[in-house]
């Protein structure tokens, strides 16, 4: 169940096309070989109203939480964050090199016994892959 949620600043509208920022990170979550393909969601959410350092306009951020299961070591989720982040950061290279901009990314773990799921998804793509 990796959930990444993006919160980004209002004033990377024009700048960053955030529908390739979403298509990037699942797809680096993908190549990690550690999330189950129907489990992946991305999503990203544009912040109108934010105040960065010391509240100038032309500051920018993006925050990216992945909320994922239990199960995986710490090794293993270490490498794919560094995997997911470094394809984040050099997408964002240029953001970089013409603003004053914040890049952050979390991981957090989702407690099992307060976690509940309901998703066809998965049974989908297994068919899916037997019949074509």
């Amino acid at each position: 169940m990796p959930h990444f949620t993006i919160e980004y600043s209002g004033n990377l509208d024009g700048r960053v096309d955030m529908g390739a920022v979403v298509e990037l990170v699942r797809k680096a979550a993908v190549e990690t070989g550690i999330f189950p393909l129907g489990g992946i969601r991305v999503r990203a959410i544009k912040c109108e109203h934010y105040a960065v350092a010391d509240g100038r306009e032309a500051y920018g951020f993006l925050d990216m939480v992945l909320r994922l299961g239990a199960g995986r070591d710490l090794a293993t989720r270490k490498k794919a964050g560094e995997h997911i982040f470094k394809a984040l950061s050099a997408y964002l290279d240029p953001v970089f090199a013409n603003q004053k901009f914040a890049l952050s990314f979390d991981m957090q773990i989702n407690d099992k016994e307060t976690s509940w799921k309901r998703n066809n998804i998965h049974e989908a793509l297994k068919v899916e892959a037997i019949h074509g």
